[in-house]
C-alpha cells in the first residue's frame, strides 16, 4: 500500500512541511488544483483572504485505480483517524492487510 497526500500548496511548501514533520511518504503540489478540481474537492474562498483552497479528504484507491472509499468532511480541521482509515481499507479488501 502507497500513501500520498495532494495539496494546493507549492512544491516548496510541501516540501518544508514534510521534513518538518518527518513524513515518509510524498507531499504532492497541485497548485493549480486541477487534481482537486477532478475529484470536487475545491473549497471555494475556505483559506486565507478567501483563497480556494483543497476540501478535506481522504481516499483508498485499488491497484486498479478504483475508489475503494473516501471520507470528505467541509471542515478543514476534521479528518479521518488512521484507525478509521486502515478499517476501511482492511473492510474494503475483505480484511486482508496487503
Amino acid at each position: 500500500m502507497h500513501v500520498a497526500v495532494i495539496s494546493v500548496d507549492s512544491v516548496e511548501i510541501n516540501r518544508g512541511h514534510s521534513q518538518k514533520m518527518g513524513f515518509a511518504f510524498p507531499l504532492l503540489s497541485d497548485a493549480d488544483a486541477a487534481v482537486i478540481r477532478r475529484y470536487d474537492l475545491l473549497h471555494r474562498g475556505a483559506g486565507p483572504k478567501n483563497a480556494d483552497i483543497a476540501r478535506p479528504a481522504e481516499f483508498y484507491v485499488d491497484a486498479s485505480g478504483t475508489v475503494r472509499w473516501a471520507n470528505l468532511t467541509e471542515n478543514i480541521a476534521v479528518r479521518a483517524r488512521p484507525e478509521q482509515a486502515l478499517h476501511a481499507i482492511d473492510a474494503a479488501k475483505g480484511g486482508r492487510r496487503d
